[in-house]
């Protein structure tokens, strides 16, 4: 299984922005963390990270027929791009959305994801944690259309 992990804008700045919110630790061992986690279930999990909203959409278009699966985490996009959302439902991949703050318990804008329209499930407020469980939960996707 090949799944391609997505994180948006300011996701570089882990360790950085916000370290009440977002922790200590960088994206550099978020990466890691993902390639630990994929590589226990054998999965082949590729990351990419940009904080411009048209090469996230530029990755979803270009995962399809080379990847299995979705994990998303679009960042401040997720309340805004309705662009993103599009083109996670052209591709029709499947999808788990992960976000690392529980965003239903932050600021008001920060409640409604347009991901979360298309994604299978959404995983939030786990930290690096839930990126497991959307590989996870991801196994049982693809594992149920085959």
């Amino acid at each position: 299984m090949k799944v391609l992990v997505i994180n948006g804008p300011n996701l570089n700045m882990l360790g950085v922005r916000e370290p009440d919110l977002y922790g200590r630790r960088d994206y550099a061992a978020l990466v890691a963390f993902i390639g630990e986690q994929a590589a226990k279930r054998g999965i082949v999990a590729d990351c990419f990270q940009s904080n411009s909203e048209g090469d996230i959409v530029t990755a979803i278009q270009q995962a399809l027929g080379k990847y299995d699966g979705i994990v998303i985490n679009a960042a401040a996009y997720t309340h805004t791009s309705v662009a993103i959302l599009d083109a996670l439902k052209s591709v029709a991949l499947p999808a788990v959305e992960v976000h690392l703050t529980d965003i239903s318990a932050r600021e008001e804008f920060r409640r409604f994801s347009f991901v979360s329209l298309y994604a299978s499930k959404t995983i939030c407020g786990k930290g690096f944690d839930g990126y497991a469980e959307a590989l996870d939960a991801l196994v049982g996707i693809v594992g149920n259309k085959a």
